[in-house]
């Protein structure tokens, strides 16, 4: 998923209970990665306390949101991440973490309750063997919204605006119990550099805000 339109800055003045601790850059980066953790961990796998949960792409700007939402709920969270990210997804909570560049993940783990992927294709084939009976994947990987997989596509969903789970996020978010990150912001007349990935000068996790003058 690419950054969120520019008028999503506006989303802390218009959403009643909106996150007031948040600047308006780190609050238009909340909705989609928020919403779409929540709705695929909750509404979707129906996740439960003390369930595993396996998250693809822990660092990215869905996965940290899905790692932080398992962590609340009780869950124990492993995730796959680069070697850079390990440290900082078991700040944001993750029990445990697998460098999938050093490691296959399928050797390490084995019945869990849920997958939720980031990633899709080769990582997505190879995760459905992970879940003990009665286990969900959820994955919101592009490549699998066309499939003819019929398992993958009773996977796969894609996010709707709910207003009330925006509000219930924004509480998350101004007790300290969600944190939310910008990778970095860019002026409107960069926007076409932010869709195709090619900004300069952009560390850290979370989305590209695209903004625009007041």
């Amino acid at each position: 998923m690419g950054p969120l339109r520019s008028s999503v800055l506006r989303y802390p003045r218009i959403l009643r209970g909106s996150p007031a601790t948040l600047s308006h850059e780190a609050a238009a980066s909340v909705p989609i990665g928020a919403l779409t953790s929540w709705q695929g961990l909750i509404d979707r796998a129906k996740l439960e306390p003390g369930e595993r949960v396996l998250v693809h792409g822990g660092a990215g700007a869905v996965g940290l949101y899905a790692v932080q939402l398992a962590h609340i709920h009780g869950a124990r969270i492993i995730t796959t991440v680069s070697a850079q990210d390990i440290d900082f997804v078991k700040r944001l909570g993750a029990d445990e973490v697998i460098d999938y560049k050093a490691s296959r993940f399928e050797k390490e783990v084995r019945d869990v309750d849920v997958v939720f992927d980031a990633v899709g294709g080769d990582t997505l084939e190879r995760s459905w063997g992970l879940l003990r009976p009665g286990g969900r994947m959820i994955t919101i990987a592009a490549d699998s919204e066309g499939t003819a997989d019929q398992r993958v596509k009773g996977a796969f969903f894609i996010v709707e605006p709910n207003q009330k789970q925006l509000v219930e996020i924004a509480k998350q978010l101004d007790t300290g119990h969600l944190r939310a990150f910008v990778k970095t912001t860019v002026p409107l007349n960069e926007a076409s550099a932010a869709y195709s990935g090619t900004v300069r000068n952009q560390s850290g996790h979370g989305k590209i805000v695209i903004t625009v003058p007041a």
